[in-house]
Order: C-alpha cells, then sequence, then structure tokens
C-alpha cells in the first residue's frame, strides 16, 4: 500500500489516482459517481480518497462549473441592526446549514450606515461573487429589490412581497397569526379595549401584523375602544408606546405588540407603574426568539419559524441555481400560538402551544407552496 502523504494539505487527486492505479481523470469521474467509471473502481478511489484524506477542491468545481461556489445574504439595513437582533442570527444558522451541505460559501452583505441603502445589493450585483442571493427584511419601497431580481441572479426572498409576483419569496402569513393572537385576548381573556403597538410600517411586516389587528377588532366591534401606536420593534419603543398611553389616558386592558422586543419593554413600564400583568392589562407578542420563555410573566407570542424559513429559502435558492426549481412562487410557513402567562393562560412555568395554518389549504403540515 502506497504511504499516505504527510497532512491532508499536500493530498492532491493525483495521489488518490496513483493509490488506486488510475488515471486523475478516472478518478475524478469516480468520485463525481460518473456511470462511465465501473462501481468497484467508484468505490476504490472512494475508499483511497478517504483513507488518504484527500479533500475536493469547492473553489475548483465552481471554476469548472462557471460558478462563484458561494450564496450571498442580503440585508439593507446596517451591520449594527443585523447583529443587534436574535432574528438575524436564526436567519444566519438557517442559511448557513443549507450552505454547508451545499459545500457553498456564504456571503452576507449589509451596509455600512443608513444613508449608503443601495450597498448592500451592488456588492452582489456588480461582484459576481454569488451564484444567487436571498434578501431579507427590506422595505416596502426599496427600488433595489425590483433591480436585483431583473438582473437575472438567481435570488429568493424572505417576507411577503405582493409587488413582486414574479419573484420567489419564503414567508409566514402576518395576518391571519396577528388577528388569531388579537382574537385569543378578545375571545379568551374577555379584552375589550385593545392597543396594537405596530412594527415599522415601511416593512411588509409591520403592515401585514396591523391589519391582522384591525381585523379582529373590526370582526368583534372594537373599533372604537381599540387604538394604534406605531413602534420601531425595539424594546425602547414599546416602552414608549406604553408611556404614551398612560399619559394620554387612554383606557386598555390588553396589548398586542408586534414583536416581543416591544412586548419586553412596554411589560416593564407596567410593572414600574404598579398595573399588573396580566391581571390589569393582557399582553401578547410576536417572534419567540428566546427571550419570550425567560419574561416575568412569561410571554405569549406567536412562535415564527425564521431558521427553518431561511434554510428553505436556501433550498429554493440552490434549486434555483442548478435550475431544477419552478417559479414564481410564495410559500408560507406555519406558525405557532404559543400561550403562557402574560395573557394569563398558563402559569409562569408552563406554555400550551397551538398550531397556526392560516386560511389557506397546505401542502404538508409545516408548509404550504402557493404558486402566484
Amino acid at each position: 500500500m502506497a504511504k499516505k502523504p504527510d497532512g491532508h494539505a499536500s493530498v492532491t487527486l493525483k495521489d488518490v489516482a496513483s493509490r488506486v492505479g488510475v488515471t486523475t481523470a478516472a478518478a475524478s469521474m469516480a468520485l463525481s459517481g460518473h456511470e462511465r467509471i465501473s462501481e468497484k473502481t467508484r468505490d476504490a478511489v472512494r475508499k483511497a480518497a478517504d483513507e488518504l484524506g484527500y479533500v475536493p477542491s469547492s473553489a475548483g468545481r465552481a471554476l469548472r462549473k462557471q460558478r462563484a461556489g458561494a450564496i450571498a445574504v442580503v440585508v439593507p439595513n446596517t451591520s449594527q441592526h443585523v447583529f443587534g437582533h436574535l432574528y438575524f442570527m436564526h436567519v444566519l444558522t438557517g442559511v448557513a446549514s443549507a450552505a454547508n451541505e451545499h459545500d457553498s460559501q456564504l456571503i452576507v452583505s449589509t451596509n455600512p450606515d443608513e444613508a449608503h441603502g443601495v450597498v448592500a445589493y451592488e456588492r452582489v450585483m456588480r461582484s459576481r461573487t454569488a451564484d444567487g442571493a436571498i434578501v431579507t427584511s427590506s422595505a416596502i419601497d426599496d427600488p433595489n429589490i425590483e433591480a436585483l431580481v431583473k438582473t437575472g441572479l438567481p435570488v429568493v426572498l424572505i417576507g411577503n412581497f405582493p409587488y413582486l409576483p414574479d419573484a420567489v419569496s419564503v414567508g409566514i402569513d402576518d395576518v391571519r397569526a396577528t388577528e388569531a393572537i388579537t382574537e385569543h385576548l378578545i375571545d379568551v381573556h374577555g379584552v375589550t379595549a385593545p392597543v396594537h403597538v405596530t412594527g415599522t410600517l415601511d416593512h411588509q411586516t409591520g403592515v401585514d401584523r396591523r391589519e391582522g389587528f384591525l381585523r379582529a377588532v373590526r370582526a368583534h366591534g372594537l373599533d372604537e375602544t381599540s387604538h394604534i401606536i406605531e413602534g420601531d420593534l425595539s424594546e425602547a419603543s414599546g416602552a414608549a408606546a406604553v408611556e404614551q398611553l398612560l399619559a394620554d389616558g387612554i383606557r386598555f386592558d390588553g396589548i398586542v405588540f408586534a414583536n416581543d422586543d416591544m412586548a419586553l419593554g412596554g411589560s416593564r413600564v407596567l410593572r414600574s407603574r404598579g398595573i399588573r400583568v396580566p391581571d390589569d392589562v393582557a399582553i401578547v407578542g410576536f417572534d419567540d426568539f428566546g427571550l419570550a420563555r425567560v419574561a416575568t410573566p412569561a410571554l405569549t407570542t406567536v412562535r415564527v419559524p425564521a431558521e427553518q424559513m431561511s434554510r428553505f429559502a436556501a433550498e429554493q435558492l440552490f434549486r434555483l441555481i442548478d435550475g431544477s426549481a419552478q417559479g414564481p412562487t410564495h410559500h408560507e410557513l406555519d406558525v405557532e400560538l404559543v400561550l403562557r402567562a402574560s395573557c394569563g393562560c398558563e402559569h409562569d412555568d408552563t406554555e400550551h402551544v397551538i398550531p397556526l395554518r392560516g386560511e389557506k389549504p397546505h401542502g404538508n403540515d409545516m408548509q404550504r407552496s402557493i404558486s402566484q
């Protein structure tokens, strides 16, 4: 048996071929599973590669396929915004897991500051360093998304984009989810004066969650006793919203926050004013990225499968890249209503989970695909 070269980095395809006694071309074809190479030879080459510690060059494969061997995650926000929110950590985890399985590099493209909104896109469009891109957290009026889609580069959008019917996107039904959690406060806990603290309304998520709240209060005849305050998804804005409600003397007995961070900020203000949650005011959030479970009281919320959603988006992107996907399509993943103590349902150490599958038919229990 030939001696194994010192160190995996020094092992080449020629070493593998020499071990088996075949040409380098035959060894390459064997490793790729080419049918022209016999099964016996394929097995022998793979065994030799394992014994020698041969690692195929992803850069070389990409060059042969005329590909960059990388995908990009485009976040048209500042890097501080990206890495300061748990949502993006879930997104990166999901995309990275799919990229690793496809032996692809992952590029994250953000903006240096709020004044350079186009930079994140230009890096991907002009550099040709990625075979495709995933875009998340873009504003409704962001013209760069449409420009990116029109370049012909494979693109998958995370979220809902009703104004881009030709794009491939992955999201959740924010309208139905917010409607359901608002109905829970009204139907189960008898809330008659609900408040909604929105997310940023220049993003479709903020608009959709507001619409879900409005549908619920209108259906229950609570238009006159409900209120809406715009927030920005930060804990500070949730606290400021509650401060505003109290300063204005507005009567309220339930608050639907557009995310958990704002709910935690608002809960802190209520507690400091001696207002009991949920006895005096029932509150709910949206996301369930980790802090909701350990809050005091534990926060009722909508659980968003951010990691699963981003992984699915990445898998869709790889299908677009290799030509096996058919589009345009919009894929919606199901969410869960997680009932805890803040709405009055459960004790602090328990939770009850209810799947929310929306109003449209599903392909299976975890996902639905809706052809546009």
